[in-house]
């Protein structure tokens, strides 16, 4: 169950990640204007970096998990 719950968080950290657009692009600013799912796009970035810090996190404790139980 736990290996499960880090693969599903390793896949996500991935995505999150590499859909991350570098701040000269307008790809997420224009999203947000389009579309107001993320409200602003300073708000989506700051959702978006407590996501992935939350997500490194839950990753690094379930990769000392399974190191200590080895």
């Amino acid at each position: 169950m736990l290996q499960l719950v880090w693969i599903i968080v390793s896949i996500l950290l991935i995505i999150i990640i590499f859909l991350r657009t570098p701040q000269e692009n307008v790809g997420l600013s224009s999203f947000a204007t389009k579309s107001d799912i993320l409200g602003s796009p300073s708000s989506a970035e700051r959702f978006l970096n407590i996501f992935t810090g939350f997500g490194i996190l839950i990753y690094f404790a379930i990769a000392l998990q399974f190191n200590l139980s080895s």
